[in-house]
């Protein structure tokens, strides 16, 4: 088994996602009666930063927060407080694995970075614009999903002020025609997602990771 992440296209994605919804009514093995659906009477209900959540339930950043499938898996499960695997500026290192010291106390020994910048923002874009087009195609309450996007961002304060991290925010908060193309590739599979209008800003709150 290699050690290495494979982005998927957001085609092969969408693909995967519809034809699996109408074989077996599940989408990334996980069966449409055993996610959740939420409803206008939720008491969980809650708000974050001035935005709705559906529920007060998240992941925290890490490697499952970092492929799209992986981030929709989470959000089909109930978890509404999505922490953006950690991004930073050092996006192409070689990293001996397992990287995580346990003999006594547990430490994290490395930079993680294991997709480039470029690729964590697709992944995160990617993820965004299908549970949009999902929350839909379920016909679940409110134009939108309850969902927040949180990132995380590393390491030192040079490294975000870096241009390739400043990159990365501008498009997070501002995905423009980035966006608009992976609305067209979605609605080929998922038309539904044509009727809303999903928001070119990913995230406006951040985590630091230092």
């Amino acid at each position: 088994m290699s050690d290495r992440f494979r982005p998927l296209s957001l085609q092969k994605l969408t693909s995967w996602a519809a034809d699996e919804l109408e074989a077996k009514n599940s989408i990334f093995g996980i069966p449409r009666e055993l996610s959740f659906s939420p409803t206008t009477g939720d008491p969980f209900r809650t708000e974050v930063y001035g935005q709705s959540l559906e529920t007060p339930l998240g992941v925290a950043a890490g490697p499952h927060s970092q492929l799209a499938q992986n981030i929709v898996a989470a959000w089909l499960c109930g978890a509404r407080f999505i922490e953006l695997k950690t991004v930073q500026t050092l996006d192409n290192l070689e990293i001996s694995k397992p990287c995580i010291d346990m003999q006594d106390e547990g430490y994290n020994v490395e930079w993680s970075q294991e997709l480039t910048i470029e690729e964590s923002f697709r992944e995160y874009l990617h993820a965004w614009v299908l549970i949009h087009a999902l929350h839909r195609r379920f016909g679940f309450p409110g134009d939108s999903p309850g969902v927040i996007f949180n990132l995380s961002v590393g390491y030192n304060l040079e490294g975000i002020r870096q241009p390739n991290m400043q990159r990365y925010l501008d498009l997070i908060e501002d995905a423009g025609d980035d966006l608009e193309q992976c609305v067209r590739v979605v609605a080929k599979r998922l038309p539904e997602i044509s009727d809303i209008a999903v928001p070119s800003r990913i995230s406006d709150n951040v985590t630091l990771s230092t």
